[in-house]
Formats: structure tokens, C-alpha cells, sequence
């Protein structure tokens, strides 16, 4: 009898560890209080750092095991739990706004290092760790926790944020951003920049907000916030590759000011099928140490699975990665055969230093190589920007994708994770190298720029685009570019076709801001200059141009320029009458004007940007400009 007990014991024991082994599939939908969906929620296993976050539609699945716990959490709300109960189960939330700041400081679970944080009162820290190991329990944990410092500040070269404890250091690096200024237009008549179609900006700034850290100013790329959201600009004429609209108003943020707004849509290639160029993609891949956090490598391989479904078999797809060393793990192979494609991706691990040099060498060669006539020729590199090139200088970067961009070959760069991210090398890759830059920090941004936009951006229309304003004096007194910092041209460059400038993918659009003074209006941020001897205002007269636009662009692999002016007639339309597309653009760039506490705004309120925002939603079918009044809601920043 005792021993049928033991045996009997036994068999329960086993049943009860099947039971509690047997792994669950959860899914479902979140939104908030008023039914609407919420993107980007972290959906954690606790005691893991097994998690995942809702898509641009609040949907989310994920494994766990029958008796698990479920932590959902969001920036600005109230966490909340739920037990998984049945093998496959559905559990739809609704967050409920309410949590209220709280400063945590947190580090290292399983080597992984997090800085000090601004968090949400019960905002799931666990849900930031994405070390390699398996999670751990409370105790463990806890006492592998070290106090760390987090420390910011701006140097000539831009902004740097250190995370440093014991075992690690982890630098983020941003390119210095001096706001611009208003020029008077009796000195300064031109204002001469390059287009910038670069998103990243806003996807970065995003990510620092929903981690609850401090904005650093010099991460806030206002022009690539407001490029980050489409705008319903006209489709161009046949025989041009962009079309221009012009749009003028009152500042809503300057009572002295109005605000013109400039846009361009590029033609949209992908409609017609014939005109789809052949691709030769090179997916050069950074897979070094600094790689192997779940928001990195994992979240890469995701994307690119994404971008792998719409290959056709006519395009052709190489894979080089770098670590250390540079190798080629798969030839130029046809997109038909996407499962030998989807399995080389499959099989990338990380580890090991980095030396982005030799993988840049490399890609290039294979590209050069596998060149198509008249195609669409690109490499496509993947990174936390954490490489060595040369003396690991952005000089010595830009100097090799300077002479690599003679060869006809396009760049994409895709930058990932945080802690050690180096915006300002992957911004001077994509600026010098024919190219465009993204930042991917949740799944639904990597099916966003890897699938539902990446066909349209990776097929250039034009090259070397240059905007240059000339303004009326006769009309405006002054005139101040909103953003574009970092794309600001020398007027003489304008006709230079030997200088290089932004591209233009199919489909895109671009949109630049200025902030006008009138002639005759008194301002604070128009300084008096001395009367001039020589230079007079126009003895014409004419006031009823405000100003000229004139753009200048080469064919993807033109060497000459082209030439098109559009004049904006002197003619404001009223803050009600805005198109609702004016009035967002305003809005993100208000909201970006007080990230980087801009001197030139009168208004630190988040309801004047959230009142803005949503009178220009309009229809917003995928839902971005509510995630931005999302964001708005729930970013903090001191000035307010």
C-alpha cells in the first residue's frame, strides 16, 4: 500500500507538472476609456522578460503557461493583471488613465543595463529588460540590481546620455541641433535647405517617452516629426515627379507671425506595375554583441520577415552581416525563393565587437556586383549605429559612404534599440550615402516602414532635392525655417549640382514650416540692424507675392539638374480655415517646439497642441495622428 501511495503521489506530481507546463496562447484587443485602440502597450509575463506589445490596431498575442500572470502597462495608465487561465484565451483590456509619476532607479537584469528612469507610478519595469536570460524570480533579481547614474549633457558634437554601472557603459549620441533663428530679409532674402524624408526622429522621440525618460533636445528633429505622418498633397502631373502646394496662415503660436506651409508629393510609381523597377537589395546586417536585446536583433529579424513577403521574383536579395569581421550568408538570391531567404534570416545570432567598416566594404561590392540597369539598387543596413569605422569617427564614415554613393547604389539605415544607439552616425550615413533613415522601435513601426511604406521608399523619383525660398522684402520683414537644422544649404549650393541633398521616394511626401514676420509688425524676436547704404527694397513695389519657392532635382541617376518655381501670392486664410492637414503639421511641430523649449513660442500648454492635433486628424485611417495625441497626453516634460 505504501508503495501504490508513493507511485500514486508520483503520477499527481507528474500530472500537475504537464498541467502547469502546458503553454497557453493569449491574445486580444486594447484600447482606452473611450473604446479607442492603444499601440505600443506592453504586455509582460511576470517574473519573465518574456513580453510583447500591442500593434497600431491594440491587437497583441503572446505564449505563456496556465497559471501565469499577465502585466499590461502603458505610459499615463494604470496597470493591470490578469491570470491565464485556458489554453487559448482571449482577454481584451481597457486602460484606464490615471497613474501619476514616480522616479525609479533600475539596472541590469541578465546584463542588461537601464538608465535612471522617470517611470508611471506602477509602470511595469520588467517590461523594459530584454536581456537573454530566462526571467528570473523577485529575490534574484533583486539582488543583482546596482545603482546606476544617469547623466546628460551636450558637448560641441552634440548630445550624449551615459548609462554606466559596474559591468557596462552605454552611451546614446545626438548630433547638436542649434534652433534656428529669425533672418531679416533686408540681409537674408534666400533660405536654402536640402528635403529631408528621414522619420526617425519621431519614432525615437516616441520610444524615450514611452520608456519615461527625459528628452534629450537634441534628439528632437522637428522637420522629421512632422514628415513622419502622410499628407493629402495632390498627385503630380504626368510629365513631373513631384507636385507643390503652398498654404498661408497666422502662427497659431505667435500672434506676430503667420505660418506658410510648403509641401511635396512625389509621383507614385508603385500603381503601375510596368513602371516598377527590378530591386538589388543587400541587407547588410549588424550582428554584434550590442545587437542581442530583444529590441534589437529579435525585432530586426521580425521586420525584415515582413519585408521578405513582398519581394517579387524579379528582385534579387543578398544578406552580409558584420561582427568583427564582415561575411556574406546569403548570394544574391531571387525573391521567389523567400523560405531559402526567411531561413538565412532565421539563423542570425549576436555576438562579438563591431567593425562596421569592413561589412560597409563588403555590401557595396556585393551590390556592384548583382548592379541592375535602370533598377533599383540598395543596400540596406540594420544597427544600433554602436560600429567602428576607421578611427570610428563620423569623418572617416562620411568620407567612405561619400565615395561608395558613386556607384549608383542607394542607402537605407534602420536604427534599433536604445542605451548605446548612435543617431548621429546613422543620420550621417543616410544624409551622405544617397539615402534614407528610419528608427523601428515596436513591432507595428517595423510592419510600417518594412512593409506597408518601404516599397514606396526605397524606389528614389528624384535625387539631390533642394528647396530655396526667396522672400518678398516689400511684404516680409523677417522669416525663421522651422527644423531642417542639420539640412541647411549654402545659397550658392543651391545651383551647385556637385553638392548632395536629400532624395525623394515614390509616394512620399515632405512638408517644411516657416514662421514669417510682416513688414510694418513690431516683434521680440526680430532684432533691429543697422539702416543699409546700398540694399533698398524692391523700387517696384510688387506686394502681392509673399515669395517664390523654387526646387531643384536630378533624376535617380541623373548628374544634371532640374528647375521648377511655384510663387505664393500674398494671401493668409484664416486659423479656422486651415486644411486639417496644416493645422497637424502645426501641431506636431508646436509639440516639438516645446520638447526643445523653444525661445520662439509663446505656449508650453499641451492642450493648445492636443486642441490642434484634433481639429486636423481628419480621417486617419490607420490611426497614427491619434497615437500622437496619445503621446501628447501622456509625454513629460518641465516646462509645463
Amino acid at each position: 500500500n505504501d508503495m501504490k501511495n508513493v507511485m500514486y503521489t508520483l503520477v499527481l506530481v507528474f500530472c500537475a507538472t504537464i498541467v502547469n507546463a502546458q503553454i497557453a496562447t493569449v491574445s486580444g484587443t486594447i484600447t482606452d476609456s473611450s473604446g479607442l485602440p492603444l499601440p505600443g502597450v506592453n504586455i509582460i509575463v511576470k517574473g519573465t522578460t518574456n513580453g510583447t506589445q500591442s500593434d497600431f490596431d491594440g491587437n497583441y498575442i503572446i505564449s505563456a503557461s496556465l497559471g501565469n500572470i499577465l502585466v499590461y502597462s502603458y505610459v499615463g495608465f494604470n496597470k493591470q493583471q490578469f491570470e491565464v487561465l485556458k489554453n487559448q484565451q482571449i482577454i481584451d483590456v481597457q486602460m484606464e488613465e490615471g497613474a501619476t509619476l514616480h522616479e525609479v532607479v533600475v539596472t541590469g537584469y541578465g546584463g542588461t543595463t537601464v538608465g535612471k528612469l522617470k517611470r508611471k507610478l506602477g509602470y511595469s519595469v520588467s517590461s523594459l529588460i530584454s536581456g537573454n536570460g530566462s526571467g528570473r524570480n523577485k529575490k534574484s533579481s533583486h539582488r543583482e540590481q546596482k545603482r546606476i547614474a544617469h547623466s546628460s549633457g551636450a558637448t560641441g558634437a552634440g548630445t550624449h546620455f551615459t548609462i554606466r554601472d559596474s559591468n557596462i557603459t552605454e552611451t546614446e549620441s545626438y548630433s547638436r541641433i542649434q534652433e534656428n533663428i529669425f533672418k531679416n530679409v533686408a540681409t537674408a532674402p534666400l533660405s536654402t535647405f536640402s528635403i529631408d524624408v528621414d522619420k526617425a526622429g519621431y519614432s525615437n522621440v516616441r520610444r524615450i517617452i514611452n520608456s519615461g525618460q527625459e528628452i534629450p533636445s537634441d534628439a528632437v528633429k522637428i522637420e522629421e516629426m512632422i514628415n513622419y505622418f502622410n499628407y493629402q498633397y495632390p498627385e503630380p502631373q504626368k510629365d513631373q515627379p513631384f507636385s507643390i502646394s503652398t498654404e498661408v496662415s497666422n502662427a497659431p503660436w505667435n500672434t506676430d507671425a503667420k505660418l506658410v506651409r510648403i509641401g511635396l508629393k512625389g509621383k507614385d510609381i508603385t500603381k503601375n506595375i510596368s513602371e516598377i523597377p527590378a530591386s538589388n537589395l543587400v541587407f547588410l546586417l549588424d550582428v554584434s554583441g550590442s545587437m542581442n536585446n530583444q529590441n534589437k536583433l529579435p525585432l530586426l529579424k521580425s521586420a525584415l520577415r515582413v519585408l521578405v513577403a513582398n519581394l517579387r521574383k524579379e528582385d534579387k536579395v543578398s544578406i552580409v552581416v558584420y561582427a568583427g569581421a564582415a561575411g556574406l550568408v546569403l548570394p544574391a538570391t531571387s525573391g521567389s525563393s523567400k523560405e531559402q531567404i526567411l531561413d538565412a534570416i532565421s539563423r542570425l545570432n549576436a555576438g562579438g565587437s563591431t567593425a562596421g567598416g569592413a561589412g560597409i566594404d563588403l555590401a557595396y561590392k556585393i551590390a556592384a556586383e548583382n548592379f541592375i540597369e535602370n533598377g533599383n539598387n540598395r543596400v540596406i543596413l540594420a544597427t544600433d549605429g554602436d560600429f567602428n569605422v576607421g578611427a570610428s569617427s563620423n569623418r572617416s564614415m562620411e568620407d567612405m559612404i561619400v565615395e561608395k554613393r558613386k556607384s549608383g547604389v542607394f542607402l537605407t539605415t534602420l536604427g534599433f534599440g536604445m542605451g548605446n544607439y548612435k543617431d548621429s552616425k546613422m543620420e550621417t550615413l543616410a544624409d551622405k550615402g544617397n539615402g534614407n533613415y528610419a528608427y523601428i522601435d515596436t513591432r507595428q513601426e517595423a510592419r510600417k516602414v518594412l512593409g506597408t511604406e518601404f516599397f514606396g521608399t526605397m524606389y528614389t523619383i528624384a535625387k539631390d532635392v533642394k528647396i530655396q525660398v526667396e522672400f518678398n522684402p516689400n511684404v516680409v520683414q523677417a522669416y525663421r525655417l522651422i527644423g531642417y537644422e542639420n539640412r541647411l544649404l549654402n545659397d550658392e549650393d543651391f545651383k551647385d549640382d556637385t553638392k548632395d541633398a536629400g532624395e525623394l521616394g515614390s509616394g512620399h511626401t515632405v512638408t517644411a514650416l516657416y514662421e514669417v514676420i510682416p513688414v510694418g509688425v513690431k516683434s521680440m524676436y526680430v532684432k533691429d540692424i543697422s539702416d543699409l547704404k546700398y540694399t533698398r527694397p524692391s523700387v517696384s513695389g510688387n506686394t502681392t507675392d509673399l515669395l517664390t519657392v523654387k526646387f531643384r532635382y536630378k533624376e535617380p541617376q541623373g548628374t544634371t539638374s532640374k528647375l521648377i518655381e511655384k510663387v505664393l501670392a500674398n494671401k493668409t486664410i484664416s486659423m479656422e480655415h486651415m486644411s486639417e492637414d496644416f493645422k497637424f503639421s502645426a501641431a506636431v511641430a508646436l509639440f516639438g517646439m516645446q520638447l526643445r523649449k523653444s525661445l520662439f513660442t509663446n505656449t508650453f500648454k499641451r492642450e493648445d497642441v492636443i486642441r490642434l492635433a484634433q481639429e486636423g486628424i481628419g480621417a486617419d485611417k490607420e490611426g497614427y495622428r491619434a497615437a500622437f495625441v496619445r503621446l501628447v497626453k501622456s509625454a513629460q516634460y518641465s516646462s509645463l
